[in-house]
């Protein structure tokens, strides 16, 4: 079997989730075909026998539940002595906003740890095992399985020999700083609704700055928030 070009260690308490998100489409075959290599693991395996479990009420009292301290080392220290990963991740309301800046990086990788973190959160001496601490935007999940899953998709899918046709990169969402332009099919006209006329020119020239100015319109109306971006940046 091929060496993956990504390998990808996923920790948590509901392993079979990440594996079945991570399954499905143009990643799913990647992981089939060894070009991305996923690899999940249960927490719960790494107490060492332990009657303790993985959580713990938090001290200073409160709601909720936190993650101990010594499942998640047990487990991070295992699989990196097994194999160095180049990026160790925590996934966390806290963390950075996961982009397509940090997808494109990631995806230079060799390979990478995930950790899903769950209840209230992780106990606070945990997040020196990890490199950087990852958020995929300002709500709250049950846990960080459906974050890992995201993760992994957005990744993936920028490793080379994922995809079929790798120019379509550039021409999605975020790929150029913009959302993407409006797409059209079959049939010309649906309910009325009939494709620009610039689209059937054939004049290439024109359809790409029709495109250009839609991805700009688009962006300016539902994501003012990237065009000051690049402004600033």
């Amino acid at each position: 079997m091929r060496e993956p070009k990504l390998l990808v260690d996923s920790i948590s308490l509901v392993p079979g989730a990440v594996r079945a998100g991570a399954a499905c489409g143009v990643v799913g075959k990647a992981i089939e075909s060894g070009l991305i290599g996923l690899r999940t693991h249960q927490l719960r395996d790494y107490t060492g026998g332990s009657p303790h479990p993985v959580d713990d009420h938090p001290y200073g009292g409160g709601p909720g539940m936190v993650m101990r301290p010594e499942p998640v080392y047990a487990a991070v220290e295992e699989l990196s002595a097994a194999r160095r990963h180049d990026r160790r991740i925590l996934l966390t309301p806290q963390g950075r906003r996961f982009d397509q800046a940090a997808a494109r990086r990631l995806a230079s990788v060799g390979s990478m740890l995930i950790f899903c973190g769950r209840y209230e959160g992780v106990d606070e001496r945990v997040r020196g095992l990890f490199d950087e601490e990852l958020s995929i935007g300002d709500y709250v999940l049950s846990g960080g399985e459906a974050a890992a899953v995201v993760l992994v998709d957005a990744v993936s899918r920028l490793v080379p020999g994922v995809l079929g046709s790798p120019e379509s990169l550039g021409d999605e969402s975020f790929g150029q700083g913009l959302l993407e332009y409006p797409q059209y099919t079959r049939p010309e006209t649906f309910r009325g609704h009939s494709v620009p006329g610039v689209l059937l020119s054939g004049d290439h020239a024109r359809i790409e700055q029709w495109r250009r100015e839609q991805a700009q319109q688009r962006t300016r109306e539902r994501r003012p928030d990237m065009l000051a971006k690049e402004r600033h940046d």
